[in-house]
């Protein structure tokens, strides 16, 4: 089994991060994992993505053409790596960000107004995390969401870890809106 995941969005929104935490949370599971980062030179505001490929061997090749899972946090991103989805595959979207629906057919699209439930808990900053949530949701076989939690806990800089609860609140809203969304479909 090797998945790959592609997360794209503005430098700020966290996106090297939540691949980071995916990343750990296969790693501490005894997956064979990559992550690779890619960003332009601005800091904040620029274009921000990262691969996470998550295996039971070894893997190959850390680059992803098609992945089979994505987040994309803004509109441009969505426009971007919607068409390089597999048929089949799952792309997160956060809804607060995109003006329009998919248009393919033949992916799934979960859209989660991840600014809004982030701003609801209090912390714009765990929109990353909402989306994190969203995507452990559609793809179970893979990572559970108590997994990315102990990722979180054992991973997390230790001047952020009084926001684990903050944190751990985010995922559990993106998990149970992506959730209600895939019974629907």
């Amino acid at each position: 089994m090797q998945k790959e995941i592609i997360i794209a969005g503005f430098g700020g929104q966290g996106v090297l991060f939540a691949g980071q935490v995916l990343a750990y949370a296969a790693m501490d599971l005894g997956k064979e994992v990559t992550w690779i980062p890619s960003y332009g030179p601005e800091m904040r505001g620029g274009t921000a993505n990262c691969t996470v490929v998550i295996a039971d061997e070894e893997i190959g090749s850390p680059l992803v053409k098609r992945p089979p899972f994505a987040i994309a946090l803004n509109l441009p991103s969505f426009d971007k790596y919607e068409p390089l989805m597999q048929p089949g595959g799952v792309l997160v979207v956060n809804q607060s960000m995109v003006d329009r629906g998919p248009k393919r057919s033949d992916i799934q699209v979960i859209l989660v107004p991840a600014n809004e439930i982030a701003e609801e808990i209090g912390n714009k900053k765990l929109t990353n995390m909402v989306t994190v949530g969203a995507l452990v949701a559609a793809m179970p076989e893979l990572l559970t969401l108590e997994a990315v939690e102990e990722a979180l806990r054992g991973h997390l800089p230790a001047r952020h870890q009084h926001l684990l609860p903050q944190n751990f609140q985010a995922l559990r809203r993106g998990y149970e809106t992506a959730r209600e969304q895939m019974a629907t479909v």
